[in-house]
């Protein structure tokens, strides 16, 4: 390919070698200021037409954005309805950078996954009442969100339950009851960057925020 639509730096995470099978004394310093700089020459090289960043919590946007000429296009995070991510949201909003929401089912069949999202009885409740699936209910609130979701399914009829989202819309009182009354909890929690000898010393340090915001 003589370019890529986008690239992202994965995680804000830096190790001496291979991601894969890494130790936790391969984990360095992560050279945000360079990398991002790096970034920036793919883009003014014509290597890449958008630029952005994923995992990126509020404080790690703030430190970004204090030495970006180009402010990154993306930020690709866990957002679901059971991890509804607002303070980063709004954050992204107020900046113009698009958030692209991974695990937007809440990764049901992950190691790490839950059942948080599609078995939910506040979106069986409302799925039931406007004729839709759980997922499809999930997906709306992402996409009214602003956000993009990254759904994943070798399903067909699943595919098109997907698209199915855009010719209906949820109402106010639906909304609020997704905000108000499903318990919030991270599905990933990213432990394997932790540790003692690297930059993260905590889940709540490499996120910039509480692990878990409320139950």
């Amino acid at each position: 390919m003589e370019y890529v639509d986008l690239y992202l730096i994965h995680w804000p995470v830096s190790m001496k070698k291979s991601p894969l099978g890494f130790a936790k004394e391969d984990i360095v310093e992560f050279d945000m200021r360079g990398t991002w700089a790096a970034m920036e020459d793919c883009f003014r090289l014509g290597l890449c037409k958008s630029i952005g960043v994923s995992n990126y919590g509020p404080a790690k946007l703030h430190q970004l954005l204090q030495h970006a000429t180009i402010p990154p296009a993306v930020n690709q995070v866990e957002m679901n309805t059971g991890w509804q991510q607002k303070e980063l949201v709004k954050l992204c909003r107020e900046k113009g950078i698009q958030v692209c929401a991974w695990s937007p089912l809440g990764g049901n069949g992950a190691s790490w996954g839950s059942f948080s999202v599609m078995h939910s009885p506040v979106l069986k409740e409302i799925a039931d009442a406007k004729g839709k699936s759980v997922a499809q209910v999930a997906l709306r609130w992402i996409y009214e969100q602003g956000a993009i979701p990254i759904v994943k399914s070798f399903n067909k009829d699943r595919m098109r339950q997907n698209l199915d989202i855009f010719d209906w819309e949820l109402t106010q009182d639906e909304v609020s009851r997704i905000e108000q009354r499903i318990p919030q909890q991270r599905g990933f929690s990213g432990e394997m960057f932790v540790s003692e000898t690297g930059p993260y010393k905590s889940v709540d340090e490499l996120w910039d925020q509480p692990f878990n915001l409320s139950s």
